[in-house]
C-alpha cells in the first residue's frame, strides 16, 4: 500500500504524469505495482484543476478516472474532544477547568488540527503551565487561543491561501456579506468549500467554527488595517478607561466618507467591503487591549460585532469588561423598515451577550445620494434598551 500525502499540491504536467502513471500501473498489481494507493490531501480528485498554456482549466478525462472511493476525516465529537484532552490529565495529573470545554467546542467544532494545536499551546507553550501541579484555567485557555490566532500557524496560513481560489471566494463572499440573493453561488462550490472544512451547511450555511470566523476577516483586512492612521488610544479612551463609542463611530463615519471608494477597491472581497472596512477600523483600535467577536452567516442580512474592552488594564481580558454590540446592515429597500428590523435584531443580540451598549450601523450604497444624506445619527429605543443608529 502506498500513501501519497499532500498530492493535491502538485500542479500541471507533474500532476498529470502522476495520475497517468497510477492508471498505467493498475494492471500490474500486485506483483509490480502497489495493490492500493491512497492520495491524501484537502481536495477530492474530482476537484483537481490543471491549467493549460493559455490559462484554460482542464479536468476529468482518463487520467482522473482512477478513484474507487473518497474518504473524509471528519471532525471530533464533543465527547472525543474531551477524551483527547483528558489524556493529558491521565498522563501528567494536570487538570483542566471544566469551563474550558464548552469554549473549546465553540472555537473548534472538533476540527482536529485546531483541537490539537490549542491543547499544545495551553499545556506546553504557556511557560508557567509547564509545572503540572498548576491547573489550567479558562483564562489560560483564552490566552492560548489568542496566541494561536496571532501566531498565523501553518494550518491557518493555508486556510487564508484557500480564500484566493475563485470557488472559495464566491462562497465566503456570500457569507461575509450575509447575503444570498444577489450572489450567484453554485451548489458545487458550497460542497467544495465544505469538503475543505471551511464551512458547515447544517443547520444553515456558516463558517465552520469560531476561530475561522475570527481569522478570516482579520486576514482579509490586514493590509488595510495597518494603513489606517489616527489610531492612538488617547482620543477614543475616556479617563476611566472606557471606549468612547459615540466618538469612535463618528470618526468611522468620516473615515468611511473619505476612504470608502479607495479602500474597498483594494479588497478581494468587495461584496462585503463596508462590513470588512468597519472591522478593519475597529480591529486596529481593539488590538490595543480588547477583543472583537464576530457573527455572520448566509441569509442573515447582517453582521454582528461584539466588542469586549477591559476596564482594568492590570487584569486585562480577565477582569471587568465593557461590552458593546454593533450590528452592521446594508440598506435595501425602505430605510424605516431596515431600521425597524435592525433594532429588533440588535436588541436581541445585545440581550443574548449581556451588552452594556448597542449600536446599529446602516450602510447606504446608493450612488445617486449625497454623503450629507447618508451620514446621520439618531437615538432609538427597543423596549427598555437604548440603541444608537448610524448612517454611513
Amino acid at each position: 500500500m502506498l500513501f501519497l500525502d499532500e498530492v493535491d499540491a502538485l500542479v500541471g504536467d507533474t500532476l498529470i504524469s502522476l495520475l497517468r502513471q497510477i492508471r498505467a500501473g493498475y494492471a500490474q498489481r500486485p506483483k509490480d505495482f502497489p495493490q492500493s494507493i491512497v492520495l491524501c490531501g484537502v481536495r477530492d480528485v474530482r476537484d483537481y484543476r490543471i491549467h493549460q498554456g493559455g490559462g484554460e482549466v482542464i479536468t476529468g478525462g482518463s487520467a482522473f478516472n482512477i478513484k474507487t472511493v473518497s474518504l473524509r476525516m471528519g471532525n471530533f465529537s464533543p465527547e472525543e474532544v474531551r477524551a483527547l484532552w483528558l489524556q493529558h490529565t491521565e498522563a501528567t495529573g494536570q487538570i483542566f477547568d471544566e469551563a474550558i470545554f464548552p469554549e473549546l467546542w465553540e472555537d473548534t467544532a472538533g476540527q482536529p488540527w485546531l483541537v490539537n494545536a490549542l491543547g499544545y499551546e495551553v499545556t506546553w507553550e504557556l511557560r508557567e503551565k509547564r509545572d503540572r501541579r498548576q491547573p489550567i484555567t479558562l483564562a489560560d485557555y483564552k490566552e492560548a487561543r489568542e496566541r494561536l490566532i496571532q501566531s498565523r500557524a501553518t494550518h491557518l496560513d493555508q486556510l487564508i491561501d484557500k480564500l484566493r481560489e475563485p470557488r472559495v471566494h464566491s462562497v465566503i463572499s456570500a457569507l461575509l456579506a450575509s447575503e444570498q440573493d444577489e450572489l450567484n453561488v453554485s451548489p458545487h462550490d458550497y460542497e467544495y468549500v465544505a469538503d475543505l472544512g471551511l464551512i458547515r451547511t447544517r443547520p444553515g450555511v456558516r463558517i465552520s467554527n469560531r476561530i475561522y470566523r475570527e481569522v478570516i476577516p482579520r486576514e482579509l483586512t490586514w493590509a488595510i488595517q495597518i494603513g489606517i492612521a489616527n489610531q492612538e488610544q488617547a482620543w477614543y479612551v475616556t479617563a476611566d478607561h472606557r471606549l468612547d463609542m459615540p466618538k469612535l463611530l463618528a470618526a468611522f463615519q468620516q473615515f468611511f466618507r473619505e476612504n470608502v471608494e479607495a479602500w474597498i477597491g483594494r479588497f478581494d472581497y468587495k461584496e462585503a467591503g463596508p462590513q470588512l472596512l468597519m472591522q478593519a477600523f475597529l480591529q486596529r483600535i481593539v488590538n490595543g487591549g480588547g477583543r472583537i467577536n464576530r457573527e455572520y452567516g448566509l441569509g442573515r442580512r447582517r453582521t454582528d460585532l461584539f466588542i469586549e474592552w477591559p476596564l482594568d488594564e492590570a487584569q486585562g481580558l480577565y477582569g471587568p469588561m465593557q461590552r458593546i454590540v454593533i450590528e452592521l446592515k446594508i440598506l435595501r429597500g425602505s430605510l424605516e423598515t431596515v431600521i425597524e428590523q435592525g433594532l429588533a435584531q440588535t436588541a436581541g443580540y445585545a440581550e443574548s451577550v449581556g451588552a452594556d451598549e448597542a449600536h446599529l450601523v446602516i450602510f447606504d450604497r446608493a450612488p445617486d445620494k449625497s454623503w450629507d444624506e447618508k451620514i446621520w445619527r439618531r437615538e432609538e429605543k427597543q423596549g427598555e434598551r437604548a440603541i444608537t443608529v448610524w448612517g454611513a
